[in-house]
């Protein structure tokens, strides 16, 4: 099962897209450009759980502020 991005339904729509990045950036550049993709997915992925952690954090701390027993309401004097 391919990914369904746009137009590429095959792996021949990859080898042709593949084909005219060789093109456009060379290939002494290609390693050049994927070791910055990886990078920034590294960082994406750095930042996507240092948001997950402060969430986290975020929900532990407003359970731990919350009151875990309620104050018994005031009665109400019986009119006799």
């Amino acid at each position: 099962m391919y990914p369904q991005i746009a137009f590429i339904n095959s792996p021949q729509d990859w080898i042709v897209i593949l084909l005219i990045v060789m093109l456009l950036f060379g290939a002494k550049k290609l390693p050049e450009l994927a070791r910055g993709v990886g990078k920034s997915m590294g960082e994406f992925k750095k930042a996507r759980e240092d948001f997950e952690r402060e969430i986290t954090t975020a929900a532990t701390e407003v359970k731990t502020k919350e009151p875990t027993t309620k104050e018994p309401a005031a009665k109400e004097p019986h009119e006799s």
